[in-house]
């Protein structure tokens, strides 16, 4: 399990970096094009599409091209990041500032959900697969992004020779993150990872970035002062250990994912290991047993 996060930090992060997430988001712009080709493998026409995490909205305004005729709706935390969303005039998207944890959204009224990059910033799993089963309409279809344990491994390290307080948040791995998925009914999910390596002339521009897209430490149990400079200068130092040619690389690992809305009825895992079945009353008619 991984430790829990804070959502008031998390909310205050992604707030304060509205501004400056699109200069300095570009890996977040690779995955979500390569997430956005996932979308062909739902071939019906939606009626109503949810982006997930929106941040500045680059991924709406493609879903929004995409399907003209559908409504969309962009949906983040932050609700600075939500005000850089450009709503549009002749079709504007719903903006709307929500936790994925409790989505205001009527059960079965999402044809296609997207996600990139956002999950990651949600350690109960269960709870926001069951949000998503929940407003995803029977045979619906979920694409999303996240990322894996060892992203920022060297930067965890780098922190761990200096003290031993967490200084970069964990996140789930495949499995479990597969696991989750099925526990909550969806189906024929696939999944994979990727690993992704970006270059840095030194930790403190690694460090900058990941504050100017609000992707800091969310870790409960993070140390919540300031940090030292002798502190700081250790993990720069540690840091160091990982330098080739020149430059300090920062690994990210990926979790790519896609899998359909269950249909009525069909059981989900249940908190103590059994199945839990669901469908409308309507079914039950005709039989007085």
């Amino acid at each position: 399990m991984t430790p829990p996060l804070d959502q008031h930090h998390i909310r205050h992060a992604f707030g304060r970096a509205a501004r400056s997430y699109v200069r300095h988001a570009a890996l977040q712009r690779v995955v979500e094009d390569q997430l956005l080709e996932r979308l062909d493998y739902y071939e019906s026409e939606p009626a109503r599409v949810l982006d997930l995490g929106c941040g500045p909205g680059r991924a709406s305004a493609v879903l929004r091209k995409r399907w003209k005729s559908a409504q969309l709706i962009a949906l983040d935390l932050a609700l600075p990041m939500l005000r850089q969303v450009r709503p549009g005039w002749r079709r504007p998207l719903a903006r709307v500032c929500a936790d994925a944890r409790a989505l205001p959204l009527p059960d079965a009224s999402i044809d296609v959900l997207f996600s990139n990059l956002c999950i990651q910033w949600i350690d109960d799993l269960p709870a926001l697969f069951g949000e998503i089963r929940r407003v995803l309409r029977p045979g619906g279809y979920v694409a999303f992004s996240t990322f894996g344990p060892d992203t920022l491994h060297e930067l965890r390290s780098a922190w761990a020779s200096a003290d031993a307080t967490p200084h970069v948040s964990q996140f789930a791995d495949i499995a479990r993150i597969g696991d989750a998925l099925l526990a909550a009914g969806f189906r024929d999910p696939v999944l994979d990872a990727e690993h992704f390596t970006l270059t840095y002339a030194d930790a403190a521009s690694l460090m900058r970035e990941l504050k100017a897209i609000g992707a800091t430490n969310a870790d409960t149990r993070r140390a919540r002062g300031l940090t030292g400079k002798a502190q700081f200068r250790r993990a720069l130092d540690a840091y160091e250990s990982f330098r080739r040619d020149g430059v300090l690389p920062a690994t990210y690992e990926v979790i790519s994912a896609h899998a359909w809305g269950p249909q009525p009825g069909q059981p989900r895992r249940g908190a103590g290991g059994g199945e839990i079945a669901s469908f409308p009353i309507e079914r039950l008619r005709g039989s007085r047993r």
